[in-house]
């Protein structure tokens, strides 16, 4: 399984925070937002990575993250160089994915919940056809819909509906099976002239094979494009935080429970930062372990 994030975009809706800046390096408490949906990707056992990211914007990533190579990762690169579609990055990422499925998530969403790498884990396993994610909301007319039958089969795809099917959004998170690189090259622009994510994902659906997943009650799913966004996504990670005594996207940990990097180097990540209580952090669970 290959794993992408997207993490383009011009951030309008958060400017001025965003005109000289990507809005995925903007902090979501005491962490950049990229890497709440790298997390996920980890925590779904994926190790390699491709971020899409305007040009503007890539060594930017680069000199976050680099290769990769000191969370047990590899990390590659690549340009968009328009907001031209979330399917885009399907289409941008073809020669990365080879002949592999792949997850993409949206570099601008925060996911939080109990087991969820299990569940990404399981969701992932021999994919056939496409797996969403669906979160129910209060608003679902704001949202791209999703309808599906007793068997989590997706039944209807709906954006914005003026009298919603379901109360089950569509999350930034899609695990696909290696035709979607075939499928999104074939899709035509939409009238916004952008290659619409929803267009793949009705492709799936005509031919029987997309499933979503409710993600359930007592789950997270922020999207983090607005300002009152961004700041409930970190007043949210500060109180789980503080009050549980945890890290969430925490990179160095997720690497080490994961298996990607030992105790050792773990220690070593936490004592580069040993001054913050994120270095602190670190050093305590490798030493515990």
């Amino acid at each position: 399984m290959k794993g992408i994030v997207l993490a383009g975009g011009s951030g309008t809706r958060l400017y001025p925070l965003t005109r000289a800046v990507s809005k995925q390096m903007l902090p979501v408490y005491n962490k950049p937002l990229i890497y709440y949906p790298l997390s996920v990707l980890m925590l779904g056992r994926i190790r390699n990575i491709l971020i899409i990211s305007s040009p503007q914007h890539v060594n930017a990533f680069r000199g976050l993250l680099g290769d990769g190579s000191r969370l047990g990762l590899n990390i590659e690169y690549a340009q968009q160089p328009e907001p031209n579609g979330i399917a885009e990055a399907l289409v941008i990422g073809a020669e990365f994915i080879g002949n592999d499925p792949v997850t993409l998530v949206l570099g601008d969403n925060v996911f939080h919940g109990p087991g969820f790498g299990r569940l990404l884990q399981a969701e992932s396993r021999d994919v056939d056809g496409c797996v969403l994610f669906g979160y129910a909301v209060a608003d679902p007319e704001r949202y791209g819909i999703g309808e599906v039958d007793s068997d989590g089969r997706l039944v209807s795809l709906e954006e914005k509906p003026a009298r919603p099917r379901s109360d089950l959004a569509i999350t930034g998170l899609y695990v696909y099976d290696n035709n979607v690189v075939d499928v999104a090259k074939n899709i035509l622009p939409s009238r916004r002239g952008e290659l619409e994510i929803t267009d793949v994902n009705r492709v799936y659906l005509e031919q029987g094979k997309a499933r979503m997943v409710n993600l359930g009650r007592g789950f997270a799913w922020l999207d983090t494009g607005t300002p009152d966004a961004l700041l409930q996504a970190s007043q949210f990670v500060q109180t789980l935080e503080q009050r549980q005594g945890v890290r969430i996207a925490c990179l160095e940990e997720i690497s080490f429970r994961m298996g990607f990097i030992d105790a050792g180097a773990c220690y070593e990540l936490g004592s580069q930062m040993s001054q913050m209580d994120y270095g602190r952090y670190l050093m305590e669970i490798a030493h515990q372990n």
